[in-house]
C-alpha cells in the first residue's frame, strides 16, 4: 500500500507538472503537516507495541518463577499429595509452554489454557487436602500461598498475550503513512525533483510498520516472545526433587 501510494503520487505529480506554480506551495504545506502528524502516529504505535512486548516477556519470567517456587514447596508436602502435586506441576509447565507456542485467540491456545485451568483445579484440590490433613503445619500453608500466586500469574500471562494494539491505531498508521508519502511524492514530482529520497522513505516507513505489526504478534513473525524461562524450569523439574516430604 505504501509503495503503491508513493508511485501513484509520483505519477499524478508528473501529470500536473505544468501547474507547478499553482500547486507547489499548497502541496508543500499539506505534505509537510501530514508528515509530522504521521511521524507522531508511527511513534505512538511503536511505543504501544513495544510496551506490550515487554509486558509479555515479563509475564513469562514471572510465571516461570512462580512455578519454580511452587515446585520447591510442593516437595515439602506429605504423601500422597506430594507425588501427585509434583506430577501435575510437570504437566502444568508443559501446558504453559504449549500456550506460548500457539497463536493468541486460536483454538489451540484456548485448549492449552483450558488444560492449564483443569490442572489448576487438580492442584488446588490436592493443596486443600494437604491443608485439611495437617492444618497446623506451615508447609501446606506456604504451598497454598505460592500456588495461588502461580494461578494468578497464568491469568496475567494469558491477558498479556491477548492484549493487542487496537486495530484502529494500526489502520491509521498504514493509511496515514500511505497518504503522506503519496503527497510527498506528488510534491517532488511537481517541483521536478528526484523521487529517490521518497522511495527510500517509503521503504523505511514500511519497515517500521512491519516491526510494529510483528511486535504485536507474540507467537508469529521474526520477533517472538521467548519462553526460555519456562523451558529451563521444565528442565530443572526433570531432576530428582531436592527435598523429601515429612515422614509419616
Amino acid at each position: 500500500m505504501i509503495v503503491g501510494a508513493t508511485a501513484l503520487g509520483a505519477f499524478l505529480g508528473r501529470r500536473v507538472r505544468h501547474l507547478a506554480e499553482t500547486l507547489a506551495e499548497p502541496f508543500g504545506v499539506l505534505q509537510g503537516a501530514l508528515l509530522g502528524l504521521v511521524a507522531l502516529v508511527l511513534a505512538f504505535g511503536m511505543s504501544l507495541a513495544l510496551s506490550r512486548y515487554d509486558d509479555r516477556r515479563a509475564t513469562v519470567v514471572e510465571e516461570a518463577n512462580t512455578i519454580g517456587t511452587t515446585w520447591l514447596r510442593a516437595q515439602t508436602l506429605p504423601e500422597p499429595e506430594r507425588s501427585r502435586s509434583l506430577s501435575l506441576l510437570i504437566d502444568y509447565t508443559e501446558s504453559a509452554i504449549r500456550l506460548a507456542d500457539n497463536i493468541p485467540g486460536s483454538d489451540e491456545e484456548e485448549a492449552a489454557s483450558a488444560d492449564e485451568e483443569e490442572l489448576q483445579r487438580g492442584l488446588w484440590a490436592l493443596a486443600g487436602q494437604a491443608l485439611d490433613d495437617a492444618p497446623q503445619d506451615s508447609a501446606p500453608r506456604l504451598y497454598v500461598e505460592t500456588l495461588n500466586e502461580m494461578i494468578d500469574a497464568q491469568a496475567v500471562r494469558v491477558a498479556a498475550l491477548n492484549n493487542r494494539v487496537p486495530d484502529a491505531v494500526l489502520l491509521l498508521e498504514v493509511l496515514g503513512a500511505a497518504l503522506a508519502l503519496g503527497l510527498l511524492a506528488a510534491y517532488l514530482a511537481i517541483v521536478g525533483r528526484g523521487i529517490l529520497a521518497v522511495s527510500l522513505a517509503s521503504v523505511l516507513v514500511a519497515f517500521l510498520l512491519l516491526v510494529t505489526f510483528d511486535l504485536d504478534r507474540p507467537t508469529r513473525g521474526m520477533i517472538q516472545v521467548p519462553h526460555t524461562a519456562l523451558r529451563n524450569q521444565l528442565a530443572s523439574m526433570e531432576l530428582p526433587p531436592a527435598a523429601q516430604g515429612p515422614r509419616q
